[in-house]
């Protein structure tokens, strides 16, 4: 008889770890289908926020401005404003635009040492927000030849 109540704790435990295992494949099953997609066909595409549709590029600078490419692609051809705000907040620049592939060159007049420019694409529903600092420093190159 404890042969045999023996073999039933034996049997019980063999079940407990296929059990946990089978439960560590159900957990982790889920997880790896997420890392590929979430499962979904192709078909049913995750819908991005604007965050990949909006580059903003320092392009360089002279003695009295900064320059920035803004490209949106905006495939919806939905309204939207492009605006550009100062280091106060103050908007600086607001215009509104329908393009499919919007490209702009903005060119910022720099009259301090340090500005921090915000640009800011705006649709119905969402606001993309690009924020700068740009720092200028004025460095003095000495050459010393002896003669």
């Amino acid at each position: 008889m404890k042969i045999n109540f023996a073999s039933k704790i034996n049997r019980a435990s063999r079940i407990l770890v296929v059990a946990i295992a089978a439960a560590a494949f159900i957990v982790g099953n889920p997880l790896a289908t997420l890392a590929n997609g979430g499962g979904k066909s192709a078909k049913h595409k995750v819908r991005t926020s604007g965050e990949d549709q909006v580059s903003v590029k320092f392009m360089g600078s002279t003695d009295r401005d900064v320059t920035f490419k803004v490209d949106f692609e905006n495939p919806t051809g939905e309204k939207f404003a492009l605006i550009v705000k100062n280091d106060n907040g103050d908007i600086v620049f607001n215009q509104q635009y329908t393009d499919t592939h919007f490209s702009k060159t903005v060119i910022i007049e720099n009259t301090e040492s340090d500005i921090q420019p915000t640009f800011i694409i705006r649709t119905n529903n969402q606001d993309i927000v690009r924020q700068f600092q740009v720092s200028t420093t004025l460095t003095q190159l000495i050459t010393v030849t002896r003669l």
